[in-house]
């Protein structure tokens, strides 16, 4: 175990167990060009809303010139409908925990053999939120579009089906505060009230959605529902929602606490998830749930999960410790499985970041070098957890914050990267301080990654 002194500071004396490391200087900044498409406003999450978004303004443009949905004859309602469904589908298919596995198993097919810079792209797969985010404001705005039309169109004498109108209203004010309660701001100030708008409202948004496409299918005598593409799509919009309900269960918990600041909790009801997953829990299934990363230890079945104390929730889990907790779906990637594009990774953590950590150094699916920041190591996760991750990680830099302050992160995970030779870093930490990490690298041309907040 090393330490590594913050920059302009004298070295703290070196740990038992290993030498100090001494600091690399960090790379000069790329070009101004670069340097801009690496800023986080543009980094590829917003990218990715940005796609889509001019794809349903290319879509407008054909609509209001060649396709004639307003000039030609009857407003083409049907048209809009259309576009509105698929920009939904698009947001909440993409959510799907089928479909996010699906994609980090594509995007990690690729051989370290390729060039860099395209698995450092692909690397960003975890971005995808962005398409969710896209589809659901384009959806959201084209409904407008479609109300307003509907509304324009019964003026007119057009016809219009019964009762289409009134659940149109119902359904755009529900989709308006859906979307004000998703803005960033919000959900990090109200995330509880964030999650309940989510799923209860989006839930009476699906069925509003198959009330309205009911009546617009059955007034239209040319059309059968039951060969209605938009029922179809409808019924597998509602299939994907409720997968991971159908999978709701009630499990027994085994839970260790080596400090006030943290609980063990150890699964054993027949799942032993891939490492780099993580697995969503609750203690009152209906209101909010949590996700933490699995931490499976290979060759033995079950796996645990660290929760750290970061707010009521958690706090109250470590102090009055349940007998079972609930769980539904399936095990999903996390970001941290874009490991296995590169040769060698530095994974960076702060505090309770080694959670998902951990599995990734445990399975050794790619040489990796552990550089964690943490406050009284031991005293806060106790002999067992750090002896585990020290067994695996004989040269890794572990930080006493309480004995050394806080470091350069910064600067630590440069001189790892560049002492292991690694090809990318991975940071779980807190997001001022994964940001601060990612984009003070990449703005230098070093790989980095880190967990986004979009959701």
């Amino acid at each position: 175990m090393s330490v590594i002194s913050p920059a302009g500071t004298p070295a703290p004396p070196a740990a038992a167990d290993g030498p100090n490391l001494t600091p690399v200087p960090l790379p000069p900044a790329t070009s101004l060009p670069r340097r801009i498409l690496k800023h986080p406003r543009l980094m590829h999450h917003h990218r990715l809303v940005a796609l889509v978004l001019t794809a349903n303004l290319a879509l407008l443009g054909h609509a209001l010139t060649h396709g004639g949905w307003w000039s030609t004859g009857p407003i083409n309602l049907t048209a809009i409908s259309n576009v509105v469904l698929a920009n939904f589908t698009l947001a909440i298919l993409i959510r799907q925990q089928y479909v996010i596995n699906l994609l980090f198993w594509l995007a990690t097919r690729a051989p370290t053999r390729w060039p860099l810079k395209i698995r450092w792209t692909l690397a960003k797969v975890y971005h995808f939120g962005g398409l969710h985010v896209g589809g659901a404001l384009a959806g959201t705005l084209w409904f407008l579009v479609l109300v307003g039309s509907a509304t324009t169109a019964a003026y007119r004498g057009e016809p219009v089906p019964d009762g289409f109108l009134v659940v149109s209203y119902l359904l755009l004010g529900l989709l308006a505060v859906i979307v004000m309660t998703a803005r960033p701001s919000y959900r990090a100030r109200h995330h509880d009230r964030f999650e309940r708008m989510h799923r209860f409202g989006g839930w009476a948004a699906l069925a509003l959605f198959w009330a309205q496409t009911v009546l617009a299918v059955r007034a239209d005598p040319d059309r059968i529902p039951s060969t209605a593409p938009q029922i179809w799509v409808l019924a597998l919009l509602t299939t994907s929602v409720a997968l991971p309900w159908l999978r709701l269960r009630r499990v027994p918990v085994e839970i260790t606490r080596p400090s006030r600041h943290v609980a063990v909790v150890r699964f054993d009801h027949g799942v032993t998830p891939f490492a780099g997953s993580s697995t969503a829990i609750s203690r009152r299934p209906l209101w909010e749930w949590h996700s933490f990363a699995n931490v499976p230890t290979p060759g033995e079945n079950g796996f645990r999960l660290t929760i750290s104390r970061a707010g009521d929730w958690t706090g109250s889990f470590i102090d009055d410790t349940p007998s079972h907790v609930w769980v539904k779906g399936i095990t999903t990637a996390g970001v941290a499985n874009i490991e296995t594009l590169f040769t060698k990774v530095v994974y960076v953590a702060t505090g309770s970041g080694i959670g998902p950590v951990l599995p990734h150094l445990l399975a050794h699916k790619v040489p990796s070098r552990l550089v964690w920041a943490t406050r009284s190591p031991r005293a806060t996760y106790g002999d067992a957890l750090v002896d585990e991750i020290l067994a695996d990680q004989p040269d890794a830099i572990v930080w006493d914050t309480a004995e050394h302050g806080k470091p350069d992160m910064v600067q630590l995970a440069y001189t790892a990267y560049a002492a292991f030779g690694a090809e990318a870093v991975i940071c779980i930490s807190n997001k001022k301080l994964t940001w601060q990490v990612v984009h003070g690298l990449e703005r230098r041309g070093i790989p980095a990654y880190g967990a986004i907040w979009d959701s």
